[in-house]
């Protein structure tokens, strides 16, 4: 069976087959099985991650979707229990429906704090795994809402694992990318759940940084700034729209009609940023504009639309003689670094005639608590969305792009995240991440029959290994 990412599309991989268990027990009894006949298994989710870590050739795939259920909501301290196979919606349409159960006539109290933008189906264990990180601008990565969750361990044990139950398999896990084991329940710490004013303006990266600062000063607690993506503009990745979300008052009103994009909208975006990105951006800020002022709830408006397999159709209108997709990577730099940063990488990006499709800057607290921390301090953190055409030549310019940024971060003091491709160099990986080593040793303390791999981790322990 092929198998597959679902955003880049460059990861077909052939597995011996596809495991998808309904229940936590049924998870953990076939860990076991598998474990004690010596066979391997990967762990995946929604199958976003564009590195290959959900995925080992010629081993069987442990589909978690299968574990979707909300289990439990402690309504005074604002804790949700799930399986880890939960997707965004499905956890937000649990929680709130037990808290309408609990008190009709009050609007709920809790919602999540922050989760993954941009798309929607992705899985809560998956979160965890890659220590994903929302649009706060005051929140370190999820590690800072996790309370606690139950590991399968390699021989089919549930482990519980918190910050004093095991600490160390509670740092190595969060940000361990399933190299751990599958994750099977998971009790997230919910935030208050609030109305909230989005305020956009369209502002220089010059004033970002400080932009930002005013927003917090202000009380803001959500925002991001999504760069102008044309090349042969002197404001290329300088210049963008700069949406914030502040609360109000419970009272507010919330509109009958919220202006969105559509799906026809975003294909009509998404074929101008090839066709014509002036035009895009133009269009882009023109519709953010649009929406000041909009009243949106603080767990709703992290929620986005996404179209499985869309370059398919662009490729059609492109009339492209092959398959291509975007490609994410995400870079961090100090603050203080952030416009030079982003001055060298279009000068970079344009000498390489790399197509930026979307990109977006947003601030990350510092994240203390995991094993494999991409977010050390407080810092930057810089989204490129790059084309990438599926050739050898298309692969080849792509990781040469991607390869180049991540220098440009490193130059300055940053970092680059860790899984969107296999593309870093060995000391690209040691500057970025010199835990690695240490990440890997306890990888094999805890697992020491591999049963669980990918092949992002066979070419992890490749490179740094030899």
């Amino acid at each position: 069976m092929i198998v597959n990412d679902v955003h880049s599309g460059l990861n077909a991989t052939r597995v011996a087959e596809v495991i998808r268990p309904s229940s936590v027990a049924e998870l953990a009894a076939l860990v076991r099985e598998r474990a004690a006949s010596g066979h391997r298994l990967s762990v995946s989710g929604g199958r976003h991650a564009m590195g290959g870590q959900q995925f080992l050739t010629g081993e069987a795939l442990l589909d978690l979707r299968g574990l979707d259920r909300v289990l439990a909501l402690d309504h005074e301290r604002g804790r949700v229990t799930a399986e880890a196979g939960i997707e965004w919606p499905g956890l937000m349409e649990g929680y709130l429906k037990l808290q309408r159960e609990r008190s009709p006539q009050d609007e709920p109290r809790w919602g999540i704090a922050q989760k993954q933008t941009g798309a929607d189906r992705l899985t809560l264990g998956g979160a965890l795994a890659c220590n994903a990180h929302g649009r706060g601008l005051l929140m370190k990565p999820i590690v800072g809402d996790v309370e606690s969750f139950t590991l399968v361990a390699p021989d089919g044990r549930l482990v519980d694992c918190d910050r004093t139950r095991r600490p160390e398999l509670f740092r190595a896990a969060v940000g361990g990318y399933g190299m751990l084991g599958p994750m099977a329940t998971v009790t997230l710490r919910l935030a208050p759940r609030l109305k909230l004013r989005r305020v956009v303006r369209v502002i220089d990266i010059e004033d970002a940084v400080h932009a930002a600062q005013r927003r917090v000063d202000a009380g803001f607690l959500y925002g991001d700034f999504q760069f102008d993506i044309d090349p042969r503009s002197p404001e290329f990745l300088t210049k963008g729209v700069f949406s914030c979300y502040q609360p109000v008052p419970a009272d507010t009103p919330m509109a009958a009609e919220v202006r969105e994009l559509s799906a026809a909208d975003w294909t009509k975006l998404l074929y101008l940023a090839h066709t014509d990105k002036r035009k895009a951006f133009e269009l882009y800020a023109q519709h953010y504009l649009a929406t000041d002022g909009q009243i949106y709830w603080s767990d709703g408006h992290q929620f986005a639309g996404y179209v499985d397999g869309y370059h398919s159709e662009l490729d059609r209108l492109l009339g492209s003689s092959h398959p291509s997709s975007e490609m994410i990577t995400e870079l961090y730099v100090p603050p203080s670094r952030l416009v030079d940063f982003l001055r060298a990488a279009a000068r970079r990006l344009s000498e390489r005639a790399a197509q930026v499709i979307y990109g977006t800057i947003r601030i990350i607290q510092p994240d203390d608590e995991t094993l494999l921390p991409w977010a050390r301090e407080f810092l930057t953190c810089v989204i490129f969305n790059l084309h990438v055409d599926h050739t050898p030549g298309g692969l080849e310019q792509a990781a040469g792009s991607f390869r180049a940024l991540n220098d440009l971060a490193l130059e300055r003091g940053g970092s680059f995240y860790l899984t969107y491709g296999r593309f870093a160099t060995r000391e690209q990986l040691l500057a970025a991440y010199p835990q690695v080593p240490a990440f890997l040793e306890l990888k094999r303390r805890h697992d020491p029959r591999g049963v669980f791999s990918s092949d992002w981790h066979r070419w992890l322990v490749a490179t740094i290994e030899g």
